[in-house]
């Protein structure tokens, strides 16, 4: 069965050792963020914080900080598991035989069942505070990092509606509290989000806004995916976890929400309004610079009456999110095949900070295919702003960064073997020449062909035979190393 919230899937953390509590109070400002770096960084638990010093409900952070922990939150037991059932779905056979459809009856009778669906009411409901009643103040909100303009909320689920379509919209951003009913909305240029509030600007209308925290952890997790535009958020969130997610309608806005989820704002932000937002201590490791982006004015607070406010941090890795790009990472490996079918894998390394380098390893087979691959990640979505490509060979193990910076340095010669484009670049990025554009290089460290002017032998690889390697295998306890 799925995890119904919040409270669900800490109860299965609790019952497998990974969630600790703590009692003793400890405030938002600064120390929360202290103590979850040093649990995330160590791979310890998820932590609920029961005693938020100047707040009434508990704090859960570090819901996704391991491997282990994201798969859970996802019921994934593997990823091959996870790249079987996606294919399904990806590549439909006709069933051949009475056999087959009974074999696919199952999955078409799931494919109807995850639909987002609509409820009369939820627990998310069970308290509702509107106009004077709307007091930001009273939820533990973060104050990350010393240089923060402010306290912000961070594990978000951000709900728009495009205005054309009609089609639902989520993201993960932050919103600095101002004061009691208004927050800034970090929309990037790039972000669906902010093109939803751009035409709305131009049909000379608000662009209304529900912002969820908590749910079931598919839920919660589904707004940080780069899903292609138009494809729900929820959608996704329904196929990962075998069933749809229960939806209800707004009080102030006409929006729905998960009516499961911990605390729901409801509210508006006007093309015509901007304050500075930031500085904020970013998941770079660096702080983003303060600059304008639109305020948002809750109109309605409603929650659960025992309501939990989960929250995340980010700052120089390895931080939560990092587990979690690890884990959008392998859900996408199969979907990036069927654009690029000579990808066998990839990986952004954790210091890599998502958009700064993507290693892919590929089966070579024409002369610069490599340039091929590079030119086509760079136009993926949200992989357009990775800043460094390593492309190397099929052989090459890209999860072992000590590997592929052995094999990349010994197999380049840099003028020959760097390609530099210019294109987007990721809002974040504070190096680039300027905002939302810059350079990006791609290093083609495969082996070379003479089809590729080559023209000299290229070396064997330093292997040991395998007979040899048996006989050692076989000798090796009578030797007495211990290593």
């Amino acid at each position: 069965m799925p995890f119904r919230d919040l409270r669900d899937y800490l109860a299965a953390l609790d019952k497998a050792g990974e969630l600790m509590r703590i009692g003793a109070e400890v405030s938002p400002v600064l120390e929360i963020t202290e103590i979850a770096d040093r649990v995330v960084k160590k791979g310890g638990p998820a932590l609920v914080f029961e005693k938020p010093a100047g707040a009434a409900m508990p704090v859960a952070i570090n819901l996704f900080g391991s491997i282990p922990r994201v798969m859970r939150a996802l019921e994934v037991g593997s990823w091959q598991e996870w790249t079987d059932r996606l294919d399904f779905f990806l590549e439909p056979k006709m069933p051949t035989s009475l056999l087959d459809k009974v074999r696919t009856l199952p999955k078409l009778v799931e494919v109807a069942g995850i639909f987002p669906k609509v409820v009369k009411d939820g627990p998310v409901h069970e308290f509702v505070a509107t106009g004077d009643q709307v007091d930001l103040g009273a939820l533990p909100v973060l104050q990350c990092w010393p240089e923060d303009g402010g306290r912000f909320l961070t594990l978000t689920n951000v709900i728009t509606k495009d205005p054309a379509t009609g089609g639902r919209n989520c993201g993960m951003y932050r919103l600095q509290v101002y004061d009691r009913n208004t927050t800034g909305m970090h929309w990037h240029l790039h972000h669906d989000s902010a093109r939803i509030f751009r035409d709305n600007a131009r049909l000379g209308r608000r662009t209304e806004v529900a912002v969820a925290l908590g749910g079931d952890p598919a839920t919660m997790f589904a707004p940080a995916v780069p899903l292609p535009p138009g494809v729900d958020e929820l959608l996704f969130a329904g196929f990962v976890r075998h069933e749809a997610v229960e939806m209800v309608k707004c009080v102030t806005v006409d929006l729905e929400v998960p009516a499961h989820a911990e605390i729901v704002l409801e509210g508006w932000v006007d093309a015509d309004e901007r304050r500075c937002e930031g500085p904020f201590g970013d998941h770079t490791g660096f702080y983003s610079l303060a600059d304008d982006y639109p305020v948002f004015h809750v109109t309605a607070i409603t929650r659960r009456k025992d309501a939990i406010y989960p929250t995340t941090i980010v700052g120089r890795p390895p931080m939560e999110d990092c587990f979690m790009g690890f884990a959008i990472e392998r859900m996408f490996l199969p979907l990036m095949r069927k654009t690029l079918p000579e990808v066998v894998d990839y990986h952004m390394p954790f210091e890599g900070v998502f958009h700064n380098l993507m290693l892919v390893a590929i089966d070579k087979r024409f002369p610069h295919h490599a340039r091929k691959v590079m030119h086509g990640i760079w136009g993926l979505g949200q992989a357009t702003f990775t800043k460094v490509i390593v492309v190397v060979d099929a052989d090459v193990n890209v999860h072992d960064p000590a590997e592929v910076a052995w094999k990349a340095l010994a197999n380049i010669d840099p003028q020959r073997d760097l390609e530099f484009v210019t294109g987007p670049a990721e809002t974040l990025d504070h190096a680039s020449r300027a905002p939302w554009w810059g350079s990006k290089v791609g290093i083609d460290a495969t082996r070379k062909w003479p089809t590729e002017g080559f023209a000299r032998e290229w070396p064997g690889e330093i292997v040991m035979t395998p007979s040899v390697k048996a006989k050692i295998d076989a000798l090796w306890p009578q030797l007495g190393l211990q290593l």
